[in-house]
């Protein structure tokens, strides 16, 4: 079966990946902001996130229809202004407006200025018994006339259409809506809505719609509820897919989705450079951390593009990781913005780091041997460290009390061409680790 597609982008010619990003429609969904009583973003927070998406090369944001509340329509006039200001820098991007299958929302986001409709129902069974209560029948004769109005009153709009819990609903079902929804829209989404997919049905799903919808582009959303969030994304990707769903750090509904810098990152090192098209790469682990901060949390540990990634605590990594990062760095984090690597001081380290940062950090006379002693001591102490005590003063306190270590004389231009720092009284921007102090790689 093949369908035209009656719209086409005005001056602008999409590439081989787009990022959708929903931070702020599905990411504020995540009860991560419950955690610190924060609850939502404020205006503030959705200017700098915006324009970092922007900066960091984003073309599509989608956003809550703005008539969920007087707060979200004055935040999309806001987030429209910061859009209209980046446009001579960066070029356009498009606000598009999740929405129900209902008028309310469409004249709601036409209103505000919305480029594109994302419009969403539940086609599963569970969806049409629990949640809305519409069967097919009547899904399709609501959508359809909606659709058609729009196309005739507002021809400019992108059109997104997607049945909500796609891989819980019956293939049947989803084609005899589509078949009639398909030449009114753009984009057609396959939203794994709960996270039951698998890499295996996504392939499946993307080549049964590729060919029963050559001239429509597809759109993924994948829930992380199994952990396969960023898997099933790349493997759509793999599949023709060009539209993407992610959130910053992945957050969302329950356990989240698809995390934007997750996603780039490791279409880079499966070398899918086409797919890396006009993203500011080196901005994502500070686009990470900015984030992070609004959440009043680090960048997840979890999250590959992280500081937490090129961390080491095994005093065998450390002694490695001295001679050469990618004995335990496999992967060019650097490219990422992840600029440093940070050797953490605590009992696990071994006589080697030990030796190196007294001698090379603080510039202690001291030989191997000494090291050694010192470690031994060190190793005993450092279990009853408390919350607010501090390895590198404990460390200092033996070498000096118990050893009698003294300085090495070093001239004052040599002073600032240390390559490594190792000192907790300097924050970093993963930050204020308390009970451990980084060495940085510069």
């Amino acid at each position: 079966m093949t369908h035209s597609t009656p719209f086409q982008f005005k001056n602008y010619q999409p590439r081989p990946l787009e990022i959708i990003d929903t931070t702020l429609r599905e990411g504020s969904q995540s009860s991560l902001l419950h955690d610190h009583q924060k609850y939502f973003f404020n205006q503030d927070d959705k200017v700098e996130i915006v324009r970092a998406l922007i900066i960091y090369g984003v073309k599509f944001i989608e956003l809550f229809a703005p008539n969920v509340s007087p707060q979200e329509k004055a935040d999309f006039a806001a987030i429209k202004a910061v859009r209209d200001e980046l446009i001579v820098q960066k070029g356009y991007t498009f606000l598009l407006a999740h929405v129900r299958c209902h008028p309310d929302d469409v004249a709601a986001a036409v209103e505000a200025g919305a480029d594109g409709l994302n419009f969403y129902i539940g086609l599963s069974d569970i969806a049409r018994a629990h949640s809305h209560g519409k069967d097919l029948t009547t899904i399709i004769r609501n959508a359809r006339a909606l659709l058609e109005e729009i196309r005739a009153n507002y021809p400019h709009l992108i059109l997104r259409f997607s049945g909500e819990d796609a891989f819980r609903t019956a293939e049947a079902d989803l084609f005899r809506v589509y078949d009639e929804i398909a030449p009114l829209v753009v984009r057609l989404g396959t939203p794994d809505t709960v996270g039951v997919a698998m890499p295996a049905s996504i392939a499946q799903r993307i080549q049964l719609l590729r060919q029963r919808y050559p001239t429509i582009d597809l759109e993924g959303h994948f829930h992380d509820d199994r952990g396969f969030s960023l898997i099933n994304a790349l493997e759509s990707v793999k599949s023709g897919m060009r539209y993407i769903n992610t959130t910053l750090l992945g957050i969302g509904d329950r356990s989240g989705i698809t995390s934007v810098t997750a996603l780039l990152y490791n279409l880079y090192i499966d070398k899918a450079y086409d797919h890396l098209e006009g993203y500011h790469l080196r901005a994502s682990y500070p686009i990470n951390v900015m984030f992070a901060s609004k959440l009043k949390k680090l960048v997840p540990s979890k999250e590959p593009v992280s500081l937490t990634n090129r961390t080491h605590t095994a005093g065998v990594h450390q002694k490695a990781v001295l001679n050469s990062a990618t004995t335990y760095e496999a992967f060019p984090l650097d490219q990422f913005g992840v600029s440093e690597s940070e050797v953490l001081l605590g009992p696990l380290s071994g006589w080697n780091v030990i030796h190196y940062f007294l001698k090379e950090i603080k510039y202690y006379n001291l030989d191997e041997s000494i090291a050694k002693q010192i470690a031994a001591v060190f190793k005993e102490r450092v279990y009853n460290l408390g919350p607010q005590d501090s390895p590198t003063k404990i460390l200092i306190e033996i070498a000096e009390s118990e050893f009698g270590l003294s300085h090495m004389s070093v001239p004052e231009r040599f002073k600032d061409n240390i390559l490594q720092v190792m000192d907790d009284s300097k924050n970093n921007d993963q930050a204020h680790r308390e009970t451990a102090v980084g060495l940085k790689r510069k």
